[in-house]
């Protein structure tokens, strides 16, 4: 699928985000190898601690594939150090406890926990997790590098699809409504 995106857009990155198990079963080597050939410019697997992670990170080093780990809230502050140490190309925060789409979003807790994220690194963070619309993208862009929107793009395709109305659309308006709000800036 990557390969096929490739032929329409060189330019907008694209990152994997999923589990170990796959690429471990490839071969750290093969699989980094693949994913460079497709056009693969990031790698998230959510299941690798940063303590075990180096010899995956050599093969994406290797073919210039960044490396991208999870922060959470309650990662502690040695631990965000060993991340910030192997990590490449941005740091993802994870702005809730439990699940991504439920709960509500603190700003000011987010905003924290990337102030301390940035004195340790110079990476890029981008924050997911409970953004659901224009008001929190905005929050969070206040002071993240990058504003990470998934399950509400799930959520409103599902709801336009099950209302006999258009996802697309539904998806494409929410996008909309979160760009403009990015846009207009002055955080």
């Amino acid at each position: 699928m990557v390969r096929q995106f490739r032929e329409r857009d060189a330019d907008t990155p694209v990152l994997l985000m999923g589990y170990a198990n796959p690429v471990e079963h490839m071969g750290y080597a093969a699989f980094a190898d693949a994913a460079a050939a497709a056009g693969v410019d990031g790698l998230l697997t959510v299941d690798i601690p940063p303590e075990e992670v180096d010899r995956v990170k050599a093969e994406l080093t290797r073919v210039g594939i960044d490396n991208i780990f999870l922060i959470a809230p309650t990662t502690p502050a040695e631990r965000i150090n060993t991340i910030v140490e192997r990590a490449s190309g941005f740091l993802y925060y994870v702005s809730l406890k439990g699940v991504t789409g439920a709960g509500h979003l603190d700003s000011d807790d987010v905003a924290q926990h990337v102030a301390l994220i940035k004195q340790r690194t110079d990476i890029p963070v981008a924050v997911g997790f409970g953004i659901k619309d224009a008001e929190s993208a905005r929050a969070v862009a206040a002071c993240a590098d990058g504003v990470v929107v998934g399950s509400a793009l799930v959520k409103a395709y599902a709801e336009a699809e099950s209302a006999g109305h258009d996802g697309n659309k539904a998806v494409t308006s929410l996008l909309g409504s979160i760009r403009e709000a990015l846009d207009r800036g002055a955080f």
